[in-house]
């Protein structure tokens, strides 16, 4: 008779952290020889509904933010001014019992114009202190190599990734990475949500604005590729430095439903989440999906491949699967549906569904979902790196932050991958998105706040920076010491 013991809890050694992006946290933009990066020239939304600005960027917005020495359209250059608070703050996550820490590294600290052959020490020893600190506390540091940002020089020069010569740039900068913190640095990610290179700047660094198809146009394709084959040669790269690393792909989930039983609705939806995962198919499994073929057909894109990439993909399979969830869509065949709000609006409205202050559905079982879809599909180990909620948190008379509404957020989360671990998912972490309060990827404002430590900072960038607890930072806190187990 078959049996098998079904998983009550979460792994011993389940990481249990918060994710940042040095875009958002980090600040000293332009000290210790560090250079402009591709995040630093967009300037933040005057509508956190519409957030066309975060990928709509030509010459002459990055000419006039070049000019600019401020950053009062540009917080990201601002951040939260981790780089002169990263002890105080990463005293605070071990407070709460973080196991790991997601961070990024920022290349243009590395290397300030990107095509440099020797790298930035200062840059190097910035992070060399973070992780000791990390150390100091028993915290794993999770890199993530490309967050949203490159240095602009690229852009100027070889138009981001559109340009097959930034392949070089890119491995040049991971090779110095995996060498400098081997045996440091013990999980890597390539790219941060790699399908965000098939909406424009943010993921691409490649000046598109002229283009009419968003997201579908041969330019942004193309960049992907060589992005596609940079993570492989890295993996390939960081398997041979340091064989005892684990190096891993991260994907933004769209979780999508069909809007009615409607055979055609329910084709539509497949085909969105096709869309989705073709770029961890090709990660994962280290090949192009035959789905993709008439897609590219059908849409204008004919990819130029040198002869030894399909080899690359296949060398340079990762060994775990990273990816955000924040919310789910609803797609129909004819469009016919109501859009959801919010700022990253992708699909319909479900009436099931309660939203967040800014708009975004939010659907915990849509996690679980998620789970077993990528456990069945690809049968590596899973890592939940984002998943947060942001919020308009506001001081309360006694002066603190009563954020129960994020606590019950995570909780229902929470619970849905302690199902997912039942079903038999093997889930290796899970990074909160973001532990303290940092600058909007979507809007670079401070008002959308997902962190359970406060941060006195408003989008102006006036405040004290002065850092505080909020309600949810002593329930994570449980949370973490009982491994999941207490999440009243």
């Amino acid at each position: 008779m078959y049996s098998k013991t079904i998983p009550t809890g979460f792994p011993k050694g389940f990481l249990w952290g918060g994710a940042t992006a040095a875009n958002q946290i980090e600040g000293a933009w332009n000290i210790d020889g560090k250079g402009l990066t591709t995040a630093e020239v967009v300037q933040k939304a005057q509508d956190r509904q519409n957030i066309e600005n975060m990928n709509v960027i030509s010459k002459e917005t990055v000419a006039t933010a070049i000019a600019d020495t401020t950053d009062d359209l540009y917080p990201k250059r601002r951040g939260i001014d981790f780089y002169h608070h990263y002890k105080e703050d990463i005293k605070l996550f071990a407070e709460m019992g973080f196991k790991a820490f997601r961070l990024s590294i920022a290349w243009a600290r590395i290397f300030p114009k990107g095509d440099e052959t020797t790298p930035n020490e200062a840059g190097l020893k910035f992070y060399d202190d973070v992780f000791a600190e990390c150390h100091k506390y028993g915290i794993e540091p999770v890199v993530t190599i490309s967050h949203y940002e490159m240095p602009l020089n690229l852009t100027l020069t070889n138009n981001g990734w559109a340009s097959r010569a930034t392949i070089a740039d890119f491995t040049r900068y991971t090779e110095v990475l995996f060498k400098r913190y081997k045996g440091i640095v013990k999980y890597w990610m390539t790219f941060n949500e790699i399908n965000a290179s098939t909406w424009g700047f943010m993921g691409t660094g490649a000046l598109d604005s002229d283009l009419d198809v968003p997201g579908q146009t041969q330019l942004r394709y193309q960049a992907l590729h060589h992005e596609f084959v940079a993570s492989a040669i890295a993996v390939k790269q960081c398997h041979e430095i340091d064989p005892a690393a684990k190096i891993g792909c991260m994907l933004a989930r769209m979780q999508t439903y069909a809007n009615t039983p409607n055979p055609a609705d329910v084709r539509a939806a497949q085909l969105q989440d096709q869309l989705n995962l073709f770029f961890t198919d090709v990660q994962v499994r280290g090949e192009y999906p035959e789905y993709m073929n008439r897609f590219f057909a059908e849409n204008g894109v004919t990819l130029q491949m040198e002869s030894g990439d399909e080899a690359l993909l296949q060398e340079g399979k990762v060994d775990y699967l990273g990816f955000s969830y924040y919310m789910s869509t609803v797609t129909a065949a004819d469009d016919n549906v109501e859009k959801a709000s919010g700022n990253l609006n992708f699909g319909g409205k479900n009436p099931y569904l309660e939203t967040s202050d800014w708009g975004w559905q939010i659907d915990p079982t849509g996690l679980r979902i998620t789970l077993n879809e990528f456990w069945d599909r690809y049968r590596v180990p899973l890592f939940i790196v984002e998943n947060g909620l942001g919020a308009l948190d506001e001081v309360s008379a006694d002066g603190k932050i009563h954020d129960d509404y994020r606590i019950d957020y995570l909780r229902q989360h929470i619970q849905q991958m302690k199902e997912a671990v039942k079903d038999g998912v093997d889930l290796m972490g899970y990074t909160m998105w973001g532990p303290i309060d940092l600058i909007s990827a979507s809007t670079s404002e401070m008002s959308k706040r997902y962190g359970f430590i406060y941060v006195d900072q408003d989008d102006e960038g006036n405040g004290t920076l002065k850092r505080s607890r909020k309600d949810s930072f002593a329930w994570y806190q449980k949370v973490i010491a009982s491994n999941g187990e207490d999440l009243a």
